[in-house]
This record gives structure tokens, sequence and C-alpha cells, in this order.
């Protein structure tokens, strides 16, 4: 798992951890849609609570060209000081002294089968690590990534980022060089776009009725999560693009041709190219259940 710290991505690494055909073999946070401190501490916590500590984190040391807005961030720091991850003053799962693009390098190089990495940050410490360790590409079943947005505006705001057209998508534009460097290999690529993820809001009712299931930690915590971003428009990128290693029925695929446009207006665009290099994109999904799989992980 390599998430950036963003409120959905911690979900999406808890709702992993309840998957019981997974075996993880380890958590990379890429210091993106966060800071890197609190991220790492609030991702710690949670696979304590969910008696998950012998999965190890490790802290990414790399960099993107177009920072995440402060007003994101700072969301690491909330969750990272929920009550719910605050019962024990000691952290039991362990961070490593190594870098998070060194770890997957080193777990990748010692996987006796192919991996299958889920990415719902940049592609950068992918990209990394494959400049660090080329044949590491031959270790990796695909790449599972929450990213880009095919035949939908981005959410890369013009108002806020200042020379853009409006056409990326956060998780690419914080480093489309190193989505290119992805792009540029064999490795199979399914995608979470926003066209997507537009469709499935987090919505009231939802947060109601993970706040009913009380006496379900991992429900508690959802919950609490998703209030803090309720009154803004939010939807369900990382989980939606995680609960499809559980629930591939649930998706329709559709086949691409796409290029990742790194320079000018469309910096971050993932943009359709026929001609261009293949991937596959989550085009539907049965919402309905989606929501109920969700609800009924996050009361084990």
């Amino acid at each position: 798992m390599d998430h950036d710290g963003g409120v959905d991505d911690y979900l999406a690494t808890m709702l992993l951890m309840t998957m019981e055909h997974v075996q993880p073999l380890g958590v990379v946070v890429t210091p993106a849609d966060c800071y890197a401190e609190p991220a790492v501490s609030a991702t710690r916590k949670i696979l304590d609570l969910m008696g998950c500590s012998d999965v190890p984190v490790a802290a990414s040391t790399v960099r993107g060209l177009n920072p995440f807005p402060r007003l994101y961030r700072r969301d690491s720091f909330i969750v990272d000081h929920l009550p719910i991850l605050n019962q024990s003053e000691i952290i039991r799962t362990p961070l490593l002294q190594t870098t998070g693009q060194d770890f997957m390098v080193r777990v990748l190089q010692e996987a006796p089968e192919p991996v299958t990495l889920m990415v719902t940050g940049p592609l950068t410490t992918v990209a990394v690590a494959l400049d660090a360790a080329p044949e590491i590409a031959a270790k990796i079943e695909q790449i599972v990534w929450m990213g880009g947005a095919l035949n939908v505006p981005g959410n890369v705001e013009k108002s806020l980022e200042a020379g853009q057209d409006g056409s990326a998508e956060w998780n690419a534009y914080w480093d489309p060089v190193s989505a290119q460097r992805v792009w540029q290999t064999q490795i199979p690529i399914v995608l979470c776009p926003l066209d997507l993820t537009n469709n499935v809001p987090v919505t009231s009712e939802l947060v109601y009725k993970l706040g009913r299931q009380r006496h379900h930690p991992l429900s508690d915590l959802a919950g609490q999560c998703y209030a803090l971003v309720i009154p803004q428009d939010y939807y369900f990128w990382d989980v939606l693009a995680t609960a499809y290693l559980a629930h591939p029925e649930f998706y329709q695929l559709r086949e691409w041709e796409t290029v990742i446009v790194t320079t000018g207006l469309s910096q971050g665009r993932t943009k359709v190219d026929p001609g261009s290099r293949k991937i596959v994109a989550m085009d539907r999904v049965d919402t309905s259940s989606f929501y109920d799989y969700i609800l009924q992980q996050w009361t084990r």
C-alpha cells in the first residue's frame, strides 16, 4: 500500500486491512496530501487499532513538483489527534528506518511471486523505486491507482493553481513526470479516475449510518473522518479504488490509450490519446454493493 495521507487514504488503508484474502506486505506513506510526520503517526495508530501492528510502515522521502494546498495537508494533523487513535501512549506498529522507496524496492526484490501495488497518492515513490532498481518492474503484477481524469474535468482548480487549465487530477499533477515514468513501463495499470469517483459521493446518509454502528471502532473512526470533510464536495476516491481488490465484480472496466501531459497548461492531465499507452480504467461500479461492502467491513 502506498498512500499520501489524505483523509480517504487512511480509510482506504483501513479497508485493505480487513480483506482476508490480501497479504499486506507493508505501507508506504508518500508526503503529498499531508504533512509527513502526522501522516505516518496516524497510519501506525490505525494499524494498531486494527491489530495489524505486524505490518511495517515506511516514510517515503520523495518530493513532487506541485505541492498540495496547505489546507488539504493539515487534515493529517487532525486525524492523528482523533481520540479513538490515542487511547495508548505507545505505538506498536514499527516505523522502518529505511525510506519508503527503498522499502518498496526490497519488498519487491524479495517477493516470491508478483505483487500488486495499491497506490492512492502520486506515483512518485513507485517511479523512484523503478529508477533505483528497474528489475522490480517484473515483480509488479499490477498497479491499481486512484488518479487521473480521462473524459471529465480535473480537480486542480484554476483559481488555486495559476497557469492551469483545470484538466489535471491532483495525484497526477503533484508529479506528472513520475506518472509518465510509470506509464513508460509495461506494468499493467488499473485506473480509478475522477470519471468514476465523481459518481460516488460521500453522503450525509452514509456518514450517519457509520455513526450508528457506534460499537464498532472502525466504523466510528470512518464516521469521524468523513464528518471532517462533509461540508465540502467529497468523494470515495481512495476507498473506491481499494475496494476493487476485494470485489472486482462490482466494477466494469474499459481500455483506454493514454498519455501523461508533463508541461504547459495541461500539466498533470491524463489524456486519452489513440495509439498511446494502454491502460484499463474503472468505468462503472455497482454503487449499492460498494456502499454495503464498506459498511459491512467496518463492523469487523
